[in-house]
Parts: C-alpha cells; sequence; structure tokens
C-alpha cells in the first residue's frame, strides 16, 4: 500500500520488519514479567530476544518472518492472559487471542505450530472434558483459522504455484512418510534434524544463547520456578522440536527457526527470575548483576561472529553487478539464474532469483508471460548442466555473448529464425538420448 502511494522503496519494507521487530521485543518484556510474576525476568528476556543473532538479523530483512514472529508471540501471549486469567472465557482477551493469531497465520503459515502451547494451556487450565465442551474453544479455533482458509481458497483459485500448500504436499509429508518407511530415509531425516539444531546454536540463538536456553530449561524444571503455565512452555518446546524435524529438515535455512526465539527469551527470562529471587543478600544480586553484564555483552560478541559471514558482500560481484547495471533497461524486469539477493540490489532491478539448474522451460515461460524480458545466467556452467534450458534458451539472442555473465534477451518479439526448428531437433534427439 505504501508502493501505490509513494512508488518502490524497499526501505518501506525493511522498516516494517524493523518495527514488528521492536514489537516483538515488547511483547517479550511483557510476557516474560506476567510468566514468572518478575520484572527481572521481562527485562532479561527482551533483551535476550534483541541480541539474538538470528533476531538481529532478520529483525531488519524484507521477509514475512518477523511479522509472522511478532503476532505468533503476541497470540500465545494473549491466549495465555485469556486462558488462566479469564478461565478461557468469552471476553474481550477471548477475541484479541483470536484476532492474533488468526494475523500470525496470515503471515505465514508456519505461525500453526502457535496453535500447540495454547491447546496445551486449554487442556491444563480447563481439562479434556471441560476444555472439548466449552464452545469458547471451538469458536477460537474456527476464529483464528477460518481467515487463513478463505485466503488460501482464493490464492489456490488464481495463483500458478501454490507455495506453502506446495512445499507441504510436495515436499514436506513425503520427507517424513519416508522416514517412518525406510530405515536410510529415517537416519537422514536424524541428520538433518542434527542440521536444524546445529543452525539454532550457530546463527539464531548463538552459541551462547543456545547454552543458557539450555540451562534455563533445566533449571527451571529442576527447581520448579514459579510460572503462570508451565505447560505452555513445555508444549512450545516440544512444538519448536517437532517443527524443526517436519519442517526444517526440508526447507534448510535458519530464519524458519524463528518462531523458536522468544520461547528461549522467555525461558531465559525464567531463569534470571529464579536467580534473582535466590540471591537474596544485596551482595550477592549486585554480583548477579554483572555476571549478567558480562555473559550479555559475550553474547553480543559470539552472536555478531557467528552471523559476520552474512555482512560479507564480495568486491568482484558489486564490479560485475554494477556492469550489468548499465546495460539493462531501466526496470527490467529479470529472471536471475543464481540465489544471491544482493546482486538483485546492486543492478536495481526486479524480479525472479533461481537455481538454473532447476528452473525449468515451463517456469520461463511463465517468467516471461508475467513480463520478464531478461535471463541473467549469473552461473553458465550450471545453467549448461541443464540441457533442457539452455536448449530452449537458444531461441534468445544473447546481448553480448563474450560476458562474463551471459544475458539472454527474452523478449517473445526477438526469437531468432528457425528457434522451433531447433528445439523440435532438440526433443527428437531428447528422445533418442542424444540429447546436449
Amino acid at each position: 500500500m505504501l508502493y501505490k502511494i509513494f512508488g518502490v522503496h524497499e526501505i518501506f519494507g525493511r522498516l516494517i520488519s524493523a518495527g514488528f521487530s521492536l514489537g516483538t521485543v515488547t511483547v517479550v518484556a511483557y510476557f516474560a514479567r506476567w510468566m514468572f510474576s518478575s520484572r527481572i525476568a521481562g527485562i532479561v528476556a527482551a533483551l535476550a530476544f534483541a541480541i539474538y543473532p538470528g533476531a538481529f538479523y532478520y529483525g531488519r530483512t524484507y521477509t514475512p518472518d518477523t511479522a509472522m514472529t511478532f503476532f505468533v508471540t503476541a497470540a500465545v501471549f494473549a491466549s495465555a492472559r485469556w486462558i488462566v486469567d479469564d478461565e478461557a472465557r468469552f471476553g474481550k482477551r477471548f477475541w484479541t487471542a483470536a484476532s492474533l493469531a488468526a494475523a500470525a497465520l496470515l503471515a505465514k503459515p508456519v505461525a500453526i505450530v502457535a496453535f500447540i502451547p495454547i491447546g496445551a494451556a486449554l487442556l491444563a487450565r480447563l481439562g479434556l472434558r471441560k476444555t472439548l465442551a466449552a464452545p469458547q474453544t471451538y469458536a477460537f479455533f474456527v476464529l483464528a483459522l477460518a481467515p487463513y482458509a478463505l485466503y488460501d481458497a482464493y490464492l489456490r483459485s488464481i495463483a500458478e504455484w501454490h507455495w506453502a500448500s506446495g512445499i507441504t504436499t510436495l515436499h514436506v509429508l513425503p520427507d517424513l512418510a519416508a522416514s517412518f518407511r525406510s530405515f536410510p530415509a529415517f537416519t537422514a531425516k536424524l541428520e538433518a534434524f542434527r542440521h536444524a539444531l546445529g543452525m539454532l546454536r550457530e546463527t539464531m540463538l548463538g552459541p551462547l544463547g543456545v547454552v543458557i536456553f539450555g540451562v534455563a530449561v533445566i533449571a527451571t524444571g529442576v527447581f520448579r520456578a514459579q510460572s503462570k503455565s508451565n505447560p505452555l512452555l513445555w508444549a512450545w518446546l516440544a512444538a519448536g522440536f517437532a517443527y524443526a524435524y517436519v519442517v526444517v529438515t526440508v526447507e534448510r535455512v535458519d530464519y524458519y527457526l524463528y518462531p523458536v526465539l522468544p520461547l528461549a527469551a522467555l525461558w531465559t527470562g525464567g531463569l534470571a527470575a529464579l536467580l534473582w529471587r535466590t540471591m537474596t543478600s544485596g551482595w550477592g544480586r549486585a554480583v548477579l548483576a554483572a555476571a549478567a553484564a558480562l555473559t550479555a555483552a559475550l553474547a553480543i560478541w559470539s552472536g555478531l561472529r557467528a552471523v559476520a559471514p552474512y555482512y560479507d558482500y564480495s568486491k568482484v560481484v558489486y564490479r560485475d553487478a554494477t556492469a550489468l547495471a548499465a546495460t539493462l533497461p531501466p526496470g527490467a524486469l529479470v529472471v536471475m539464474g543464481h540465489y544471491d539477493p544482493s546482486v538483485l540490489y546492486y543492478i536495481d532491478r526486479k524480479g525472479w532469483e533461481e537455481d538454473p539448474y532447476l528452473w525449468t522451460p515451463f517456469d520461463e515461460e511463465s517468467a516471461i508471460a508475467k513480463g520478464a524480458r531478461t535471463f541473467i545466467a549469473i552461473e553458465p556452467g550450471r545453467l549448461r548442466r541443464n540441457v533442457e534450458l539452455y536448449a530452449w534458451l537458444q531461441r534468445f539472442p544473447l546481448a553480448n555473448p563474450d560476458a562474463r555473465w551471459p544475458v539472454y534477451e527474452t523478449d517473445p518479439a526477438k526469437i531468432l529464425p528457425g528457434a522451433e526448428a531447433r528445439w523440435k531437433a532438440f526433443r527428437r534427439a531428447e528422445k533418442a538420448h542424444r540429447a546436449r
């Protein structure tokens, strides 16, 4: 909507993400203060979330994950207040909780993990029989799920690619089913799960952050730290592990673990509250405060080291991209055969960034139908390995055959003479297993 008013400026997207990120810091503070009945818990939880390397880096990236994490945290908090303080009755908190849960799902469907701790809190507070008998239980889940269901139905009617449902049905569920049917697939799944937890340690919570999280889980469990809803915390933890095992082992990117960060911050705040209550003397609390400050400084240092490669940009790429930008028409919609959003920023063009080995002629035709007039072969060697796409692209002229990044002019008006005959010859050779 801001683009419609002011024109296309990516800063809007980054500011929106940064706003939601700061909002999550605030929500985590109030959530922890309420959960553990401690101002110290709120302050430490907010600080922990703010300095986690994953939140620090992705908290200003132009993605929906920051908004989704904000709404997930707010939805679980509002639901916990509704369940614990209002005994899950109809009222203002009911409508707030249901609305925030709906917003979380609309921001990104992986927010469905929030329903597990909410459901656990309901069962723990009311018991199974009362939970199933209460009309507000069904009203909550209907109101939370219905907007996304309607949106998804609309999307299915117009979208060429069904992103969330497509990933789930084509990749996530088959991979999960295979892990139950085959021992090699199961061991591969476990290895991918280990890698997912490694990403949580390395770039999302940071090496020190994940240690503190683990200590907090153990300590608050052993010493039974005062909490308004222990079942909610444990169910959220279980949901996070299950989500990592089912989804992140397939979509192996660290920001998919973003919903775990508010939980880690909450539990860290709980540990701080437990230690603060244990240290009753003034000297003891002074030492604890100093130790906390030192730990925070070390966490910031180790966290920034963890994500330092994310800020490392190649001078060669910048040089080549700026040279390419000078040759492209202003406002050209491009398909870039490479995964690196920095190139799109440098050339100041919009479009697709795709793996040239996996992209197909059908995909390219679809992009052309949407207005793409350039295919940039940043990885020409990998493109040539995709013999089908490489053969298909030969119907278009090259802007500069000697360029390090060949550029195909994919304008239907510029199709070369004899293109269709050459394509049919390729298909015949392909059937004879002689395609090259």
